[in-house]
């Protein structure tokens, strides 16, 4: 009997010591998944904005079977919200119990929230929550002004530089094909875009499906002196219809579908437009960008109900940046490039203006164009030349080194809209993304079957692209060399990619040709790779290398034309490490980031 109460005494004793040492080891770790920054902003006692990443992430890999833009559409909503239902549901409702300010989000599956440190302590300790980022707000890079210039009836430089007036001679100026833009907002009544507004029909305006407003209250940034009127938006909040709060967005627009008589400044004035404001007066944050990327996947009515993927636009423009010097860090940085490679997935192209911290190398620094997914553009000159404040390449800001931008196009005094009926001239990256949004509708309607082709699209803009070679050598490339981290490919032809496109159209063959591409997802990466691959069939052998060369882990794999695996790294120490894929022949090679 003595015996038996000293094996239960001991049993409950090491059982209360596992449990006490499991408890201070979670009261310990739950820092680790929140960024430092937040945890500044949390001292002594005070709130804060915060994006919670969930664990679990969707499996999007069977998208790429899928062959019509709908077709992926559909698929991939439908997977990112199951995905984010399931595994968000116990945190909301916690939420919800303590009535938290709160926004879920699909796109990435995460959560945006507002609270203090207790409150972000009880949701680290969740084993459903990943990692924690701050939400900072950041200025918008604004445009250069040109000097101004006078109505032309003709199309603008830029357009007959990249010989889209020639296309439009062609028959294909855009129709059937829609285009997004997030940004400031759009006047939307301007006789250069009502025609062209989707949500416009020549004797009234739904704005549902057409229109979203991310800005529901003023950014906590807003000191600047020119703005006298701090408690109010021009624009208000929520606004129910299109509206500018600046000038920019209307004229990214402008550049893209804009056509008012003898103005000619839009590159597919055929096409259509929908519009999401990310910025309040220029002021923007991780949690409205990716509001608007997630409503671009599927636009809703007015109520923010209702989503429908089938309304979702072909290509999107992003003219602004998040530089880490206003707040923007790889926490955050990993949700937003998440956000683009799951809209680009479901078959919509993703835009990006490179930024203008040129000349020097290695000053693409800022989401997103920085990310793999997306498409960066550089800006030149109406002589063809590289701008002086074009961002050059490689990234170095997440130690991935990949080349950036991927082409370059007009951005040197374009002429576009602007609110209250005029006409501006602007220079800066910015004005250079626009030219190629309008360029990939204009591919589009010379051949509906790529609609939805994201990597196929590229492909074209990039192979076509007049090769542009630079005595600037950055990273491990030589200026001289095409691509490069000065122009990418080089300055894009709209002509040469459109007859590219209808080429493609008369042998049903090419649109199923494979692209074979590996990409890593996310780079940096934390505790697990995602391996995409495209185009490798059969055993394969994946294998992850130091910087001495010594292996660190190998897998072999039955790859399907369009494939996707994952390996762990949670175990390996923080450093760059190196990978290379045997398929065959085919060997594929690279380098990857662990945090």
């Amino acid at each position: 009997m003595h015996r038996t109460k000293n094996i239960v005494f001991l049993f409950f004793f090491c059982y209360s010591i596992t449990f006490l040492t499991s408890e201070i080891n979670a009261q310990q770790d739950w820092q680790q998944k929140v960024n430092p920054e937040l945890m500044k902003l949390l001292d002594n006692g005070a709130e804060a904005e915060f994006l919670i990443m969930m664990k679990e992430q969707a499996d999007l890999s069977a998208t790429r079977v899928l062959q019509s833009k709908n077709e992926k559409a559909r698929y991939v909503f439908n997977q990112l919200q199951t995905t984010s239902k399931r595994s968000q549901q116990k945190l909301l409702d916690k939420l919800a119990l303590q009535q938290v300010k709160h926004k879920s989000f699909y796109i990435v599956n995460a959560i945006f929230a507002k609270g203090n440190l207790e409150l972000v302590q009880e949701i680290a300790m969740m084993d459903e929550v990943r990692r924690i980022a701050d939400n900072p707000h950041a200025k918008l890079e604004m445009p250069i002004a040109a000097p101004a210039t006078q109505n032309r009836n003709a199309a603008e430089w830029g357009i007959t530089m990249m010989q889209a007036d020639q296309v439009w001679d062609l028959g294909f100026t855009g129709e059937d094909v829609v285009i997004g833009g997030q940004d400031t907002g759009f006047d939307w009544e301007h006789p250069a875009l009502k025609d062209s507004y989707r949500g416009w029909f020549g004797f009234g305006e739904i704005h549902d499906y057409n229109w979203h407003d991310a800005i529901r209250e003023l950014s906590p940034l807003h000191n600047d002196p020119d703005i006298t009127d701090e408690s109010q938006n021009p624009c208000g909040f929520s606004s129910p219809e299109p509206c500018d709060d600046g000038s920019h967005g209307t004229h990214t627009m402008g550049t893209m579908v804009g056509l008012d008589g003898e103005n000619q400044i839009g590159v597919a004035p055929g096409a259509t437009w929908i519009a999401c404001r990310n910025m309040d007066r220029g002021y923007g944050s991780p949690a409205t960008y990716i509001e608007c990327f997630e409503w671009f996947l599927a636009p809703t009515d007015l109520n923010d109900e209702n989503p429908d993927p089938e309304m979702a636009p072909h290509v999107i423009n992003n003219s602004w940046g998040c530089p880490e010097m206003e707040g923007c860090n790889p926490d955050n940085w990993a949700m937003m490039e998440q956000a683009v490679m799951n809209l680009k997935t479901s078959g919509v192209v993703v835009v990006v203006s490179a930024g203008n911290s040129g000349s020097g190398c290695g000053s693409v620094s800022n989401p997103s164009a920085i990310f793999e997914p997306s498409f960066s553009i550089g800006a030149t000159s109406a002589t063809d030349q590289i701008a002086n404040f074009s961002s050059r390449g490689p990234v170095t800001v997440d130690g991935s080194g990949r080349m950036k931008p991927n082409v370059s196009a007009p951005g040197v005094g374009v002429r576009s809209c602007v609110p209250g009926n005029g006409y501006s001239s602007f220079s800066g990256t910015s004005m250079a993304g626009p030219h190629v949004a309008g360029m990939v509708a204009l591919i589009i309607s010379a051949n509906p079957n790529l609609a939805g082709q994201v990597d196929a699209i590229e492909d074209i803009i990039e192979q076509t692209s007049v090769a542009k070679t630079s005595s600037q050598d950055c990273g491990d490339i030589n200026g001289s060399e095409t691509p490069n981290n000065t122009y990418g490919y080089g300055r894009v032809d709209a002509l040469a990619a459109v007859e590219m496109a209808l080429n493609m159209s008369t042998n049903t063959s090419d649109l199923d040709k494979t692209y074979y591409s590996l990409k890593i997802y996310p780079n940096p990466i934390v505790d697990e790779m995602n391996v995409y691959l495209s185009g490798y069939n059969g055993d394969a052998t994946f294998s992850l290398f130091n910087a001495s060369g010594q292996i660190l882990k190998t897998a072999q794999w039955n790859l399907g034309t369009f494939d996707q695996q994952t390996v762990s790294v949670s175990q390996l120490p923080q450093g760059v490490y190196f990978y290379r894929l045997v398929n065959g022949e085919k060997i594929s090679e690279g380098k990857v980031v662990k945090e």
